[in-house]
């Protein structure tokens, strides 16, 4: 099985979480959070600036490893790392996602997220 490893950003502000819905692929209209591949020789936290640059052209500040998810989708495994980070830069532009909401935690499974992605939600809720 095709192993693929991601890092993603768990954005916080004001007791709120940063969820984006992706725009493209096998997962249209599914929720995550922002983030990607890493590239080779490239570090974990260096990677998730550069994605984040890349997909909400925004400059973050990334803290600490929240869980690293391991998953097996019917095509690859996933091993996500997640780190909780705050946004630096005052806007968030969505260049890749169709759209994005900011998620109290009582909202926070009010989207349809990705399989992956949902199981990093308990985790985040002893967070906020």
């Amino acid at each position: 099985m095709r192993k693929i490893e991601v890092v993603a950003a768990v954005l916080v502000r004001d007791g709120r979480v940063f969820a984006t819905q992706r725009g493209y692929g096998e997962f249209k209209d599914k929720w995550e959070f922002p983030g990607g591949k890493m590239e080779a020789g490239e570090g974990r936290e260096e990677a998730l600036r550069r994605e984040i640059r890349e997909e909400l052209d925004a400059e973050i500040a990334v803290g600490k490893l929240l869980c690293t998810v391991e998953y097996d989708y019917p095509a690859f495994h996933l091993t996500m790392h997640c780190y909780l980070c705050s946004v630096v830069s005052e806007t968030l532009v969505l260049k890749e996602h169709e759209s994005a909401r900011w998620l109290s935690a009582d909202g926070l499974e009010s989207v349809d997220w990705l399989p992956a992605d949902i199981q990093v939600i308990p985790i985040i809720r002893k967070c906020l």
